[in-house]
């Protein structure tokens, strides 16, 4: 690890502390496509609010499905946000004050009762919206090739393996996480 830190110089998490429905939002609008695609869309949706950083819950509650199509988005990632928004609202999701009170496994387990929402989206949530230190996403292919790459292996480490690897970092696994993703980077360049 301290090779990756001399390499990469030092990290900090800086938490954007948006709601959680922003969050989880813009994770849902990212997901699968390229980040300037997913920039295009959530601009488009963004725009359905005209005045508005980000709309309420209620805003999206009150946008006619089709228009959600309009902007780009798929049939499933709408209905996933309705879902959210759904889910937001009736406090199924905890907001942002509610999540810092909830263990990362306890709010793990609430997000991804929402359609759409992964471990691996409730993970990205932890680390760059609460500033969680303590998170490994064990399945972000990004960090499994950080950690090949900085270990010189020839293969992926797999789940199992990098979980178990990885406790010596506790608690600050999230630190890990970013230097790996660091890493695997620089290699693609």
């Amino acid at each position: 690890m301290a090779r990756l830190i001399e390499r990469h110089g030092l990290n900090e998490l800086k938490p954007r502390r948006v709601s959680t429905f922003q969050s989880l939002t813009q994770s849902i609008i990212y997901q699968q496509l390229s980040g300037k695609a997913a920039g295009t869309i959530l601009g488009r949706f963004t725009a359905l609010y005209p005045g508005k950083r980000f709309p309420s819950v209620a805003d999206v509650l009150a946008t006619k499905p089709q228009q959600l199509r309009e902007v780009g988005l798929s049939r499933a990632k709408s209905s996933y946000i309705f879902d959210l928004a759904r889910r937001v609202k009736d406090r199924t999701v905890p907001g942002l004050k509610s999540s810092e009170r909830l263990t990362d496994e306890e709010l793990i387990i609430r997000l991804t009762e929402v359609k759409g929402v992964g471990r691996w989206t409730a993970e990205m949530l932890l680390i760059f919206n609460l500033g969680r230190e303590d998170v490994l996403p064990v399945d972000d292919l990004g960090v499994r090739r950080g950690f090949q790459l900085a270990h010189g292996l020839n293969d992926l480490p797999v789940t199992a393996e990098l979980a178990k690897y990885g406790r010596q970092w506790k608690p600050y696994r999230s630190y890990a996480t970013v230097y790996f993703w660091l890493e695997a980077d620089s290699s693609e360049k």
